[in-house]
């Protein structure tokens, strides 16, 4: 479920379609959160589809931890990848503003730890990583690790809308993360190890 003060629009040719916000969405906001309605798809149920799904596959999905396709109902499948993302996925189901995002401003991934099979290069950002490589979690997940407990110390300070679609457990715990009563798991547990 993507927050609900955001929408889609084309952005251009190069880009396609982004997600933008409608309102302000503070820093250490749910900005996404994997519900019931997302379509879980396990390798052999993506092979059986063929090869006329392939490519949409690898457009519009994910991989998760376990090796699993994610893809989302909603708006949450046109997410851009930003060097510069003002988003992170945690280790619990549910992405989080890293950042304050202003009414208008687009939300951004930063694919590196989507498990992407092959590498590609990124659209310019004046940034020193050009490139988008499948082992980018191992990587960069402490400075990543970073920004998510900076984030999450927000998480019971600012308005989360999408609080409902966490099951219980994944929401006390957020909360007990956010207090610093409990222990964040690292982005890296979502390295999906081939």
């Amino acid at each position: 479920m993507i927050h609900p003060n955001t929408t889609l629009k084309f952005i251009n040719k190069e880009k396609g379609y982004g997600v933008f916000a409608t309102a302000f969405i503070p820093k250490g906001t749910m900005v996404w959160v994997q519900d019931k309605l997302d379509r879980v798809f396990d390798e052999s149920e993506v092979l059986q589809l063929g090869e006329n799904y392939s490519e949409l596959i690898e457009t519009y999905c994910f991989q998760n931890a376990e090796g699993a396709y994610v893809l989302c109902w909603d708006h949450g499948r046109f997410i851009n990848h930003s060097f510069k993302s003002n988003c992170l996925s945690t280790a619990y189901d549910f992405e989080l503003a890293i950042s304050d995002i202003e009414a208008g401003e687009e939300l951004t991934d930063d694919y590196g730890y989507l498990n992407i099979k092959k590498a590609f290069k990124g659209i310019n950002e004046g940034t020193r990583r050009k490139f988008v490589y499948p082992d980018d979690t191992l990587k960069y997940y402490k400075s990543w690790d970073k920004k998510l407990m900076s984030a999450f110390s927000k998480f019971n300070i600012v308005d989360q809308p999408l609080m409902n679609f966490l099951d219980p457990v994944t929401a006390e715990l957020a909360s007990r993360i956010g207090k610093g009563q409990a222990k964040m798991r690292s982005i890296k547990y979502l390295h999906y190890s081939r």
